[in-house]
């Protein structure tokens, strides 16, 4: 009724947004990528071999994420930093990566992925493996701010490949490989990083992790094809016919979705951010064993992603309502959330790594987030809207890190801040079921 109000009263219309993007640099990539241009099909041996390209990317992504959160302690008692000043340090990279969104999804829908996601990932690389070198608290900011910059092609860089090398039926489980790296990189990040840290020191680490990284580049070049389009891929039925280049519509889908991701954001990097510290700080464990206990909320977060993404697509496949598998899915994974109030409240520690370990089931619902912006979004705008709603999730991303450092400020306690993030994840549901329609691009969404 909610939905169908909004619709009726015209409170979310559509309009345009980035109309005033360079028409010069609009011509170019036009002249150099033309929308009419079909490319020859791409096997699906090497459709996969990207795919895993793109886990191990992000793997690296959140690996080099959680190298801050893991040193933390280290590098606060090197420099002195309070509650508040670690809050700010964890959020700085959330500044230029949010902010980075939607240009970068523009640029993904429009240049070559092979050359603009191996330029992100060496400069995201560079920021991290330099960081090492860091003496302040204002460098260390500036390092995440650029860190921030390289690594927001992820998403929008990840999502437009998948909508473009597979069909709308095939999309939750590439994109649940894809994005499972992200847990995996927490996973193998936080033990490993914690032991670099623990002998070789938290300057090291940073420049063994991040410059190594830098081999990831040549394969990924060899392996992409020179131009890439929805040649010999399946178009969905629904989708509208293909027309010339036109400045990126929004309505009520994009706006739904992204609010809900916004709350999803918000959850999910309470999680990247500040559970290690949580570990160590309260837990009273070693930084090497909070490492290792915090890769099992990360795994069982990976494993539930893979999950949620082949069961979607199979029920998908098997003919279900494609808008209430999605839908139900993040339903499912966003109520577990629930658990990580509990979680901060047991006074054992088995207990409260099972209850986080139970929190992070909400990656049943991290697939299917994505599926939704892929399904919505018309063909030639997945990297915009994927980026326009990683910028309004991302906002969740700066406010979480901080707001929790002020809760532990006000209070000295975590729990506050690990109530708030379930309670807000959970109103994130608002968004997906009265705001969000049917999962169709917006000429065909009723």
């Amino acid at each position: 009724m909610f939905r169908a109000a909004v619709a009726t009263c015209g409170i979310l219309p559509e309009f345009s947004l980035f109309s005033t993007m360079p028409e010069s640099f609009g011509q170019m990539t036009n002249a150099l990528f033309p929308s009419g241009w079909q490319a020859p099909a791409m096997s699906s041996a090497r459709r996969w071999i990207l795919v895993l390209l793109l886990f191990v990317a992000a793997l690296i992504n959140y690996l080099d994420r959680a190298t801050i959160s893991v040193a933390l302690p280290r590098i606060s008692g090197d420099l002195l930093l309070g509650p508040t000043a670690k809050g700010v340090l964890l959020s700085a990279f959330f500044w230029s990566y949010a902010l980075m969104q939607v240009p970068i999804g523009w640029l993904a829908d429009r240049v070559s992925l092979r050359w603009l996601y191996a330029g992100s990932f060496a400069l995201w690389s560079l920021a991290c493996g330099l960081t090492g070198f860091s003496g302040s608290l204002g460098v260390l900011i500036l390092l995440r701010v650029v860190l921030g910059v390289g690594e927001s092609i992820y998403l929008p860089g990840s999502v437009k490949f998948v909508s473009l090398a597979f069909s709308p039926t095939e999309r939750g489980l590439p994109t649940a490989i894809f994005d499972s790296g992200v847990r995996a990189g927490l996973a193998i990040g936080a033990p490993l990083v914690a032991w670099l840290v623990s002998r070789r020191g938290w300057r090291n680490m940073f420049m063994l992790v991040g410059f190594t990284a830098l081999v990831w580049v040549l394969p990924w070049i060899l392996s992409f094809p020179s131009r890439l389009n929805l040649a010999g891929q399946e178009r969905r039925p629904d989708a509208p016919a293909r027309t010339a280049r036109k400045p990126m519509t929004f309505n009520r889908n994009l706006l739904g979705a992204s609010l809900g991701f916004f709350c999803f954001g918000y959850y999910n990097y309470l999680l990247v951010t500040w559970l290690p510290d949580y570990l160590v700080e309260v837990r009273h464990l070693t930084i090497l064993k909070a490492g290792f206990l915090a890769a099992i909320p990360y795994i069982t977060w990976a494993a539930a992603e893979i999950a949620g993404g082949w069961a979607s697509d199979r029920m998908v496949r098997l003919n279900w309502n494609e808008t209430r598998v999605r839908k139900g899915m993040i339903t499912l994974g966003f109520a577990t959330g629930l658990m990580l109030i509990p979680a901060a409240l047991v006074g054992n520690l088995t207990a409260s790594i099972v209850l986080l370990a139970g929190g992070s089931l909400v990656g049943l619902s991290s697939p299917n987030l994505l599926v939704v912006f892929q399904a919505c979004a018309p063909e030639e705008e997945v990297g915009m809207w994927m980026g326009f709603g990683n910028f309004i999730g991302n906002i969740g991303g700066v406010l979480s890190p901080f707001i929790t450092g002020l809760l532990i400020s006000k209070t000295g306690s975590f729990v506050p801040g690990f109530a708030l993030a379930p309670i807000i994840l959970v109103a994130g549901l608002l968004a997906y079921w009265f705001i969000v329609g049917e999962l169709k691009p917006p000429k065909t969404a009723t």
